[in-house]
This record gives structure tokens, sequence and C-alpha cells, in this order.
């Protein structure tokens, strides 16, 4: 059974979305679902099962960087039969023209990490969105009228960079905005055949300086979530 998650076999759906904040799955679960339940408390990870629109539904935390999204996302897929995983987290902008609460779409995600290296053996390995889920979350934007861009990001392991200029260069090759989950999502997806995708909300600019507060991306967002939901 799951290291790391206490729930029952059953107790989580085949689609789950995963914001890395354990805050803001709670707040997704008691704003969108339709009778939620909590399933894992394990660390403070909070994870919820219910309904959306009657089809089951989970959510649950991921905390920060690649290291603690593949060990979520293994247990997950392994021990509990996830196929759908879709991460709905925060990310900050490398280019003027991605402002501030715009929508990003994950088509795929360069990253500094390391990890991948180590397990490729120092080759390059290119991790993508699973082209139906991208398809399908693309065509629900329309219909919603809500207004996305697509394209690579970077999955950072660093915050606090020591160069406040180190984002041009992936800016130059057309990298949107820098997070710190999709490639490892998508790495682990691809390893056991099932779909994953990352849609991000820009709480913060390198370009500008702009930012919105931690209270903001915690419980609000809904342009992103309600694309998430409809993918179930």
């Amino acid at each position: 059974m799951s290291v790391h998650i206490e729930a029952k076999k059953g107790d989580i759906a085949e689609t789950i979305l995963l914001p890395g904040d354990p805050l803001r799955a709670k707040w997704i679960a008691e704003t969108f679902f339709d009778n939620p339940k909590c399933f894992n408390k394990v660390r403070g990870m909070l994870g919820y099962t219910g309904t959306y629109k009657g089809n089951p539904i989970s959510v649950m935390g991921t905390g920060m960087g690649v290291p603690s999204i593949s060990i979520y996302t293994h247990e997950l897929i392994v021990d509990y039969g996830v196929k759908n995983l879709i991460r709905v987290g925060s990310a900050g902008s490398y280019h003027k023209d991605v402002e501030l609460r715009d929508i990003v779409i994950a088509m795929a995600a360069s990253s500094n990490s390391g990890i991948n290296s180590s397990r490729f053996e120092g080759a390059y390995y290119a991790p993508t969105a699973d082209f139906e889920l991208f398809i399908k979350a693309v065509e629900i934007a329309k219909n919603k009228n809500i207004p996305i861009k697509a394209g690579n990001v970077l999955s950072s392991d660093e915050f606090y960079e020591d160069s406040i200029d180190s984002y041009k260069k992936w800016s130059q090759f057309g990298v949107l905005c820098v997070e710190m989950e999709a490639a490892g999502l998508y790495t682990i997806a691809a390893k056991h055949n099932v779909r994953a995708l990352a849609i991000l909300t820009i709480s913060d600019s390198l370009v500008t300086g702009e930012h919105t507060s931690s209270k903001e991306r915690e419980t609000t967002f809904k342009n992103m979530i309600e694309i998430a939901l409809e993918l179930a």
C-alpha cells in the first residue's frame, strides 16, 4: 500500500486535480465538488473525492517541486489506479504578453532538475502533455470563452535564483513561464502510460515584478479550475 497516502482502494477517482498547495485542494473540493470526502491527511497533504456534474473526481495537494509531485503521482497511479492527472498550479511569467491571471497550458516542460538526467543517464528526455487531454482542454476553454496560451514551460528546482536575469535565456527560446512540478508529472505519467496535463495561472511576472497575494493564489484562479473539472 501507499507510504504517503492513507486512502483505501476505491477512495480516489480515476481523474484527479493536483494543486501544489493542500489548502487549495481543500478550497477546490469545498467550492466545486458535490459531497466531498477527505481521503488523506498524511503530512498535511489534504486529498478529497466527490463528484462534479455527476462524475467522480478527486483533488490532492502535491507539495513543491519535482521530487514531491513524483512521489505522490507514483503512488496515485500504482496504488490507486489513477488514470488522468491534471496539475492546477501557479506560475511566473517570462514574457510581457503573458500577464497576471492568464491561463497557460503546458504542452511540454523543460527543467533544470537533475532527476531525469540521472534517470536517463545524461540523455535529454522531453516531458510532454497527453495530446488528448491537451486538445480537450483547449476546446473546453474555447467553449467557455476563456483565453489561453499554450507552449513550453520551465519546471525549476530553484525558487530563489542567484541571478535575477537567468529567466531571459529561457524566454529567448520561447518558454512561457516557470513553475516547479510539470516535468515530474509528465515523466511519471509517461512511465506508467497514463494521461497528464498541467494547467497554470500566472501569479507573478519576472518581467514586470507584478504578483498576486498568497491568499489569492490559494482561493481564486477559477478559470483554470473550471477547465480542469470538465476533463473528468
